[in-house]
């Protein structure tokens, strides 16, 4: 069902610093930024090999990444999966009794079609199942 890592993402209080050190120090090139207005975040992407970091800044203080770095600091806050199929996916995940945060797919950064797995079911671990065309 998973083909790869899609992207690791990384909350951070300052997209600008953060890019800053993925670039000069890590060597990464930014492939670009976006904002997800439904999930109340700006993104930023650099790849590296054939997957992506994906760093994450609130855009609001209600937003789940201001929450995540309120009760748990900047950090890696999820992994995504990269599936073929997202609906068939979420059904396989119920059926294996997996709680899932979001029931239907919903539409995330880069035009992906995404859904979280809640971490009780994941040993602790938010994944993200990514559909890409």
């Amino acid at each position: 069902m998973v083909n790869k890592v899609d992207h690791i993402g990384i909350a951070v209080s300052s997209l600008e610093e953060s890019i800053k050190f993925y670039q000069e120090v890590l060597g990464l090139e930014l492939h670009g930024t976006e904002v997800v207005e439904e999930q109340k975040v700006k993104v930023a992407f650099l790849p590296i090999g054939d997957t992506e970091v994906e760093l994450l800044e609130a855009t609001t203080p209600d937003s789940a990444i201001a929450k995540f770095i309120e009760t748990k600091g900047q950090g890696v806050q999820h992994i995504a999966f990269r599936v073929d199929n997202i609906e068939a996916a979420l059904d396989e995940m119920r059926a294996k009794g997996i709680r899932l945060i979001d029931e239907k797919p919903r539409y995330g950064a880069g035009g992906a079609r995404i859904a979280f797995l809640h971490p009780k079911s994941t040993n602790g671990v938010l994944i993200e199942l990514c559909e890409r065309k």
